[in-house]
């Protein structure tokens, strides 16, 4: 039965000195234990005052709970874990310091069996709200074990609590589980590196991070992330900042991932030899492990610019994420094999440059569906005609795989074709049935299922023509001088597919200047979990509020219009019939460190000259010149920059070729951070986005020109 500490059923043995007492020790020993029913702390039971100067001693969190009451009796690394409540707590009842938690399962319960039978009892990983600061309380997690503590008769006096916190481990834990699903979702090498960058550098608090992998034939490539970087929303919309290593490169990473052997130094200079900026140069302590992968070759590193000891559970830890790392980046390698082919074969068939008329600008967006890398049917196109007009074309052929992108290339080749011979709408539609039902008979498929929609611009009348084959209504933008815009659809019967004996109406309708001409696919429109009239009056709605009618900035708003994921492809073409002719010019931007100056010079002459008020200039360079410094560092190879000036926008873009080039030591150290690029791209143009080219990509903002 339990006893009592304060009546001691023995004389208590003499005690030579008292002991040397700091901290919640000395707290311990003062108080006035006579007060309560545990008598003061001399009277207690040698074999009690033992067990509590052996706990007082300790370094790992432990409590007494004395007599029928449950008194408390702690030691430091007990009060670090109920924060504000220490000192008062020591010698309460537990069940008035902790009120909150001494009901829950495991905690009062636990204690009250334990003192009653002599029971252990062990607790594995339970949540309990602790208050390590005043007015906060947070749940953490621990393994707790209860042993009754016995005085010199035998009897239970108390119960000892022995708590080992699990908050991190529990923590690392449940991180890890989220890293694995997020490299569930990547399809590609640049997502993999998204991931476990961001990942690595939030998991282990580290310094700097990075994540190589073999290129294939030779050769590697790596990418790196620094505490501190601003990166956001808008950073991830572009490809990471790969760097190309030589095959005969000698760092630690590229070590480590041939010998499949981990590297680890707790303090040095681990980058010494091969830093490429100070942040390299300020690394200390630097963890390099081995992705394990069978296909592919990697490393990931973990540094510190203090001294860090790599216990034997970070280790652990950083052993398992590599391992998970290259699970993803076998997969993504892959994917990449298997589908990029034939997504360079879907873009090579679309048109590379659109034509550059006086009153007519052209902009188109295509983004693949399904997974966002595979060939699809979806095709634009647009092309002068031997009488002067417009021809614009928008289709869509069934299928994501390299036999759709082929047979989208033939309907798209025999439709200018047919166009350049007899460009009315109606005729050239027709000449295409003929060409489908063709090909579906030579394919013995009755499955060749195309849409399209043709139409003539002719500037000179202000008028549109339009035919179409079961395609979506296109969408126009008027825009009065003394209104605000409109988007309204075109109401031209959708008639019947082609390879179906299609023939379709002819609608001819007003084109004025201000007025801007939106071709898409379903694809823009199309969710699965709402109605398609939806879809269509949230496009139109996108449109019509949009800030201004440029084509690129359209493309941008319409592939954005409709909320949801879709696995269809999308395909938008835009044409504008400018109120005046705009005003263009380009500039060949060398992978050279002086280029960003030298754009910068360049633009600041040509938009003053122009007569752009000064606040766009000094935004439109800063935005250029930081879009500049991203296409070097992503391509390495020459950029173009390409102005085009209207009386209502400045409209910028900047071009690379798609190549992961390397960037020198002196580019890297001149060039300024990607992320505070973007976020001042986001914050001082009226919209920007990025558009995927056959041979790179191009980055674009716009800035509206006040008017008066």
């Amino acid at each position: 039965m339990p006893g009592t500490v304060g009546r001691v059923p023995n004389p208590p043995a003499p005690v030579s000195r008292a002991p040397v007492a700091s901290g919640t020790a000395a707290i311990v020993l003062r108080h006035d234990w006579g007060g309560t029913p545990l008598g003061a702390w001399r009277a207690w039971d040698p074999a009690v005052r033992s067990a509590t100067e052996l706990l007082l001693a300790s370094p790992v969190p432990m409590a007494l709970t004395l007599g029928d009451e449950h008194r408390l009796v702690y030691n430091d690394a007990y009060a670090e874990l109920i924060g504000d409540r220490h000192p008062d707590a020591v010698g309460r009842p537990a069940a008035e310091v902790f009120a909150e938690s001494w009901p829950l399962p495991g905690v009062g319960d636990a204690i009250e069996h334990t003192y009653r039978t002599g029971e252990p009892f062990l607790e594995k990983e339970g949540a309990l709200p602790l208050h390590r600061r005043p007015g906060l309380v947070e749940q953490s997690v621990f393994t707790r074990g209860y042993s009754p503590v016995r005085d010199s008769a035998g009897r239970i006096v108390g119960v000892l609590t022995v708590a080992a916190e699990t908050t991190q481990v529990t923590q690392q834990l449940q991180s890890l589980s989220d890293f694995a699903a997020a490299l569930a979702g990547t399809l590609t090498l640049d997502d993999v590196a998204r991931v476990a960058l961001r990942y690595a550098i939030t998991a282990f608090d580290a310094d700097r991070v990075s994540f190589a992998v073999d290129e294939g034939g030779g050769g590697w490539r790596m990418v790196r992330r620094i505490r501190g970087e601003l990166v956001d929303e808008a950073d991830e919309r572009l490809p990471p900042l790969w760097r190309r290593i030589p095959a005969e490169w000698q760092g630690s990473v590229v070590t480590a991932a041939r010998g499949g052997v981990p590297l680890y130094v707790d303090d040095g200079q681990p980058l010494r030899e091969i830093a490429v900026d100070r942040h390299d140069q300020k690394v200390r302590s630097l963890a390099t492990v081995p992705l394990r992968a069978s296909v592919v070759r990697g490393g990931l590193t973990v540094g510190y610019q203090v001294p860090h000891v790599w216990t034997a559970a970070r280790r652990a830890l950083l052993a398992t994420s590599a391992e998970l790392v290259g699970q993803a980046a076998e997969r993504a390698r892959r994917f990449e094999t298997q589908h990029g082919t034939a997504q360079l074969l879907q873009r090579s068939m679309l048109p590379e440059h659109l034509p550059d008329l006086p009153r007519m600008r052209i902009a188109a967006r295509y983004d693949a569906g399904v997974d966002g890398n595979a060939a699809g049917g979806d095709f634009y196109d647009a092309f002068l005609l031997p009488d002067g007009g417009l021809g614009v074309v928008l289709g869509d052929v069934a299928g994501h795989d390299v036999q759709a992108a082929a047979r989208m290339g033939q309907v798209r080749a025999a439709l200018r074709a047919l166009a350049l011979t007899d460009p009315r709408p109606d005729a050239v539609l027709t000449g295409l049935d003929r060409l489908v039902t063709s090909l579906g008979a030579e394919g013995d498929t009755h499955e060749l299922f195309v849409t399209v929609v043709f139409g003539v611009v002719d500037a000179d009348r202000q008028r549109l023509t339009l035919a179409s084959a079961g395609h979506p209504a296109p969408l126009i933008r008027r825009c009065a001088p003394d209104g605000e815009p409109v988007a309204e659809y075109v109401e031209v019967p959708a008639g019947a597919p082609l390879g179906l004996g299609c023939r379709p109406p002819v609608v001819t309708v007003r084109f004025a200047p201000g007025d801007t001409l939106l071709l898409f696919s379903d694809g823009v429109v199309e969710r699965r979990w709402q109605d398609l009239t939806t879809g269509l009056d949230t496009l139109a709605d996108a449109v019509a509020g949009a800030g201004s009618g440029d084509p690129r900035a359209l493309c941008a708003v319409a592939t954005a219009a409709v909320p949801g994921a879709t696995e269809d492809d999308v395909a938008v073409l835009a044409v504008e019939h400018a109120l005046r002719p705009s005003r263009s010019t380009s500039m060949e931007v060398p992978a050279e460190p002086t280029a960003p100056s030298r754009v910068r010079h360049w633009m600041t002459g040509q938009l003053t000259e122009w007569q752009v008020p000064e606040s766009i200039i000094g935004a439109a360079v800063l935005c250029t010149s930081e879009l500049t410094t991203n296409a070097l560092l992503h391509a390495g190879t020459a950029a173009r920059v390409e102005i085009d000036l209207s009386p209502e926008r400045l409209l910028v873009s900047v071009a690379d070729s798609g190549t992961r080039g390397t960037v020198t030591r002196a580019q890297t150290d001149m060039l300024s951070s990607r992320g505070r690029g973007l976020g001042l791209i986001e914050e001082l143009s009226d919209a920007w986005g990025t558009d995927p080219t056959v041979r790179g990509s191009t980055v674009w903002f716009e800035i509206l020109i006040p008017s008066g």
